[in-house]
C-alpha cells in the first residue's frame, strides 16, 4: 500500500484593521519590526493609551449594564477601580503606562503602595481623559449599546496574482462596539449629533426607517486634520475606511446593515500641550472640519493667544465635545472603495513578506516612509536607511 505524502500546511494570512492596516500605513519598516518581528516599542504612549481607553470604556459599560450606576460617576469610587483592572491586564501583556500619563501601583519600578492612593495626586492625563469620556458620553452612549468589544471576521480574495503568493485568500478581523437599533426620534445627545449630519439624514430618508444600527470606535488621539492633502496626515481617511470595513464585516457575519459609524476622539476632551499645538495649527491653516468657524470664536481666540509655556486655556465644553465626535455615514459605494484600498495595503504587505522569504534583506523588502514625527519617536531610527537621509531635518532626542 502506497502512503500519500503529507500535504504542505495551508495558512490564510489574517490582518486586523488597526494592528495591521493603520500600523503599516504609519511606516512599513516599523510595522515589520513591531508586528511581524514582535519587537515592541520602548515608549508605546499612544499604543498604551489606546488599549487603556478601550478597556476602560468596555468595563464601564459592563458596570453600568449590571448596576445602572447613575451619572456623573465619581472618579475614586466608580472609575479608579476600573482603571486598576485594565492597568493589570495591560501589564500582563508587557504594556506599562508612561510615568507622566497614569498613576500605577503595579509597575516594577514603582515604590508606591495601594494605600498611597489616598494621598497621591491621582488625576494624571489618562485618568482625566477616562473620567471625562465616561461622564461626557456614558449617559447617552451606554443605554444605546447592544454589546461591547465584538470580534468580527471575514475573508477576501488575495488581491494580487503573482505565482508565489502565500494563499488564495486573506482574513480581516476587527473589534467593534455595536449600538442597538438607534431610534432617530429619541431624546439623546448622540442621536442629536447624528441628525445634524446632512449625509446621515439623506441615508435615513432613503431607507425610510426610524431605527438603525450604528458602529462605534474610540481613538486615544486628537481629531485628525480633515484636509488630508495639505496636512500630509492621512489618518482622517484611514479612520473612515476602518469604519466602512467594519460595516462590511458586520454585514457578512451578522447579516446586519449599519447606516453609520461614530468615532470618539477622546483626547479632545482633555487635550495635552502637544495636542493643543496641533489643534492650533489645524485651526490656523483651516485644516479641520470642527473648530475654526464663527461658532467657536471665543475658543479660537484663546487658542491663538496661547503659547507653549502658558497655562492651558479654558476651552468651552461645546468646543471640546463637538471635536470629540465624528459621524461617518455608510453606503455600499464607499464600502467598496474602502475594501479596494485595504486590498492594496494587504498586497504591499504580502509582497514585502514574500521578498523577505525569498532572501531579500529586511530594509530592502520593506518600505520606510514614516512622517517626521513618526521617525523622531521610532526605536529603529538609528539604523533605518530612510531616517539617515533625514538626519539634518529631524531633532532626535
Amino acid at each position: 500500500m502506497k502512503l500519500s505524502s503529507k500535504s504542505k500546511p495551508y495558512m490564510i494570512p489574517e490582518y486586523s484593521l488597526t494592528g495591521d492596516l493603520l500600523s503599516y500605513l504609519t511606516c512599513g519598516l516599523q510595522y515589520r519590526y513591531q508586528n511581524k518581528g514582535t519587537l515592541p516599542p520602548s515608549m508605546p504612549v499612544q499604543l498604551w493609551f489606546g488599549e487603556f481607553i478601550h478597556g476602560v470604556m468596555e468595563e464601564a459599560y459592563l458596570e453600568w449594564e449590571n448596576n445602572k450606576t447613575e451619572f456623573p460617576w465619581d472618579w475614586k469610587e466608580n472609575i479608579r477601580p476600573i482603571e486598576e483592572i485594565i492597568d493589570r491586564r495591560l501589564q500582563v501583556r508587557g504594556l506599562y503606562p508612561p510615568a507622566n500619563h497614569f498613576f500605577t501601583i503595579n509597575h516594577p519600578d514603582s515604590e508606591l503602595e495601594i494605600e498611597d492612593l489616598n494621598e497621591y495626586d491621582h488625576k494624571k492625563l489618562a485618568s482625566a481623559r477616562a473620567e471625562k469620556a465616561i461622564n461626557v458620553w456614558g449617559a447617552d452612549l451606554f443605554p444605546l449599546m447592544e454589546s461591547a468589544e465584538v470580534l468580527i471576521k471575514g475573508l477576501r480574495d488575495m488581491p494580487y496574482t503573482k505565482n508565489d503568493k502565500r494563499s488564495k485568500y486573506y482574513g480581516i478581523n476587527g473589534v467593534i462596539d455595536v449600538l442597538s437599533l438607534v431610534n432617530i426620534n429619541d431624546d439623546n445627545k448622540i442621536v442629536k449629533y447624528l441628525k445634524e449630519n446632512e449625509e446621515f439624514n439623506k441615508l435615513a430618508e432613503k431607507y425610510g426607517k426610524d431605527e438603525y444600527e450604528i458602529i462605534i470606535d474610540y481613538k486615544g488621539m486628537k481629531r485628525p486634520p480633515s484636509d488630508v492633502k495639505n496636512s500630509n496626515n492621512e489618518n482622517w481617511d484611514y479612520h473612515e475606511r476602518q469604519i466602512l470595513t467594519y460595516s462590511w464585516l458586520r454585514q457578512k457575519q451578522e447579516n446586519k446593515k449599519p447606516i453609520a459609524g461614530i468615532i470618539f476622539y477622546l483626547n479632545e476632551l482633555v487635550p495635552s500641550i502637544e495636542d493643543l499645538k496641533l489643534i492650533k495649527d489645524d485651526i490656523y491653516y483651516h485644516m479641520t472640519d470642527v473648530g475654526d468657524s464663527e461658532e467657536y470664536k471665543d475658543d479660537i481666540e484663546l487658542i491663538e493667544k496661547w503659547q507653549d509655556d502658558d497655562e492651558m486655556p479654558k476651552l468651552s465644553e461645546k468646543f471640546k465635545v463637538d471635536r470629540s465626535i465624528r459621524i461617518i455615514p455608510i453606503d455600499d459605494e464607499k464600502i467598496d472603495e474602502a475594501l479596494m484600498k485595504f486590498d492594496n495595503v494587504v498586497e504591499k504587505i504580502e509582497t514585502s513578506i514574500i521578498k523577505e522569504i525569498n532572501g531579500s534583506k529586511i530594509q530592502d523588502a520593506w518600505t520606510a516612509e514614516g512622517e517626521e514625527r513618526t521617525c523622531s519617536a521610532c526605536d529603529f531610527k538609528t539604523f533605518c536607511k530612510n531616517n539617515k537621509n533625514k538626519t539634518k531635518e529631524f531633532k532626535i532626542p
